[in-house]
């Protein structure tokens, strides 16, 4: 069963399966989410979901039970 995953401020939509990683679906989805070491200690692909936590992309998958998420990706101009 797939998961609807919004991404904002670019109102962008794509399916996902669960377990996939958050930057692979936003990749397919055309959305850049910056990063920098890969491994969730910079904090550079920080992204907040909505109604949920804020998590790195670089270290996350798209959880399961949920038909649909909207993601919110924080700008840092600084990376």
């Amino acid at each position: 069963m797939g998961v609807q995953i919004r991404f904002l401020p670019d109102d962008v939509t794509v399916e996902a399966e669960p377990g996939e990683a958050f930057l692979t679906v936003a990749e397919r989805a055309g959305v850049m989410i910056p990063t920098g070491c890969l491994m969730g200690s910079c904090h550079a692909c920080e992204v907040e979901i909505e109604g949920g936590p804020t998590l790195c992309a670089c270290i996350s998958s798209v959880p399961s039970g949920a038909e649909q998420l909207t993601v919110n990706l924080f700008v840092d101009p600084t990376w």
